[in-house]
């Protein structure tokens, strides 16, 4: 067999997918807890023992050994800006497209309480912009003074005006600082600019991150750690929504990842207004957004989920009342492997991963505003339209093993009383069965057509048409 294998170092568990290169069928997937606390490579290697027990020999040779991670905390990231909405927001876009967790945002001139937060937050990179080309030099210069000033031990990339670049890099680098200068998010107000940061960002993690997680013993079994997990699963992603020259995608689409701790969305759309009479409003998005919210997770994040979701909304969803449904988020807040014990308890989690699915959307999706005018009203959108994607994936654990995915998806969908809300209408539900996303994302980068191919044939289509 021609094999490929394709490792993810989760927060929680190492995912190991080995795929038929031949065949393109997944010919082998087994999973261990994660051991970056004493050795990354004692976890791995318990997956493989399965890995190897199903391929039936301990000899066998791999084409490709890929990983990705996100294990002790993945990459972490502060971004700055100049405006909140305009060059912070766009910061965070680069910072979240890159697979990073974004610690905090900041806006506007950093002050020593600032710098304080960020000291304590401990970023492995600082993300540095502000202003667009030829516009405001004031706001970043101080920025980078402060930074020049702190005892902040991050790598400052440098992603704002062009003007002042080289004064920043010249300030930091006097400080001691290690620095690296990229193109500005935000050239011009309507013109975002993530990609370049993107890069720079994923590169950092290669050079410098894997050594502070402690993954370079795997290094040493693996051939490359090449990116962040997020950034693996917006890899696959984007490749399965564009397709390739040869093999045609699905089109535009969300991808909705519950987990224990956070839930990641990804859409892959350009977002524009699909109804006549609509402008938009606002920094342009990205076609690839990732948003993570990291108060909305199943075992991690819990208790945050429950004071997210108003009593009603749990109840609705569970059909439980809401004193049996917060005993079970305590429990689950206090033993992260709880599954459901009884058919009441799954209808909780249930509603747990619907609360997850529905809110996270929420937040990622556009939204219209009414605005009155002597004419009658106008609307004015904000964000992404993703009322017309044809396909909404699920993945992570709770919707992989759930008998029905589907109840936990439809919370995702357009809902009539909340017109404002940019989600989905009618998409074909599909749910990522076999949890290979991110080993997708990673098979792309030496084998496109086939990542397509074999994501085309095991993500399945649970609503909708096939």
């Amino acid at each position: 067999m021609n094999l490929a294998l394709l490792i993810d170092f989760g927060s929680t568990y190492t995912k190991v997918v080995t795929v038929d290169l031949d065949k393109e069928t997944v010919a082998a997937a087994a999973l261990a807890r994660t051991t970056v606390d004493t050795n990354i490579m004692d976890g791995l290697m318990q997956a493989m023992e399965d890995i190897y027990q199903k391929l039936g020999s301990k000899k066998t040779e791999f084409k490709y050994k890929l990983a990705c991670s996100s294990a002790a905390g993945g990459l972490r990231i502060v971004a700055v800006g100049l405006v909140k909405d305009l060059t912070a927001e766009a910061a965070k876009q680069a910072a979240l497209g890159a697979g990073a967790r974004v610690l905090g945002v900041y806006a506007h001139k950093l002050t020593i309480k600032e710098i304080n937060e960020i000291e304590s937050a401990g970023p492995e990179i600082l993300l540095l912009a502000g202003g667009t080309d030829g516009g405001n030099k004031d706001v970043i210069l101080h920025n980078a003074r402060m930074v020049a000033e702190s005892v902040l031990d991050a790598t400052v990339i440098v992603a704002g005006n062009k003007a002042a670049a080289e004064d920043v890099r010249q300030i930091l680098t006097k400080a001691g600082k290690e620095v690296l200068v990229t193109e500005n998010v935000l050239p011009e107000l309507e013109k975002l600019n993530v990609i370049p940061a993107r890069r720079l960002i994923r590169q950092v993690f290669l050079d410098k991150i894997i050594e502070a997680k402690g993954l370079r013993k795997a290094e040493l079994f693996v051939e490359r750690i090449l990116m962040p997990t997020p950034a693996a699963v917006l890899n696959a992603a984007q490749l399965l929504a564009k397709g390739l020259e040869n093999e045609t995608g699905l089109g535009d689409l969300l991808v909705v990842d519950i987990g224990g701790a956070t839930t990641d969305v990804h859409s892959l759309a350009e977002g524009l207004p699909t109804r006549p009479g609509v402008s938009f409003r606002g920094l342009p998005q990205p076609f690839a957004k990732r948003t993570v919210e990291g108060d909305l997770g199943m075992r991690v994040s819990a208790a945050a989920l429950y004071e997210a979701v108003p009593p009603a909304v749990f109840e609705k969803y569970s059909n439980v009342h809401i004193d049996r449904v917060k005993k079970y988020i305590d429990d689950v807040q206090e033993n992260y492997s709880l599954l459901p014990r009884d058919e009441e308890e799954m209808k909780i989690e249930t509603a747990m991963a619907a609360s997850c699915a529905g809110l996270a959307v929420e937040r990622h999706v556009g939204t219209l505003e009414v605005v009155w005018t002597p004419f009658g009203a106008s609307y004015i959108q904000h964000g992404k339209d993703l009322t017309a994607v044809p396909c909404v994936i699920g993945t992570g654990g709770v919707i992989v093993n759930h008998p029905h995915p589907e109840q936990i998806l439809q919370a995702a969908l357009f809902r009539e009383e909340e017109p404002t809300l940019l989600k989905p209408k009618t998409p074909r539900l599909m749910v990522d069965k076999n949890y290979i996303l991110a080993a997708m994302g990673l098979l792309a980068e030496v084998e496109p057509e086939k990542s397509l191919r074999i994501m085309k044939k095991y993500i399945t289509t649970i609503r909708g048409e096939d």
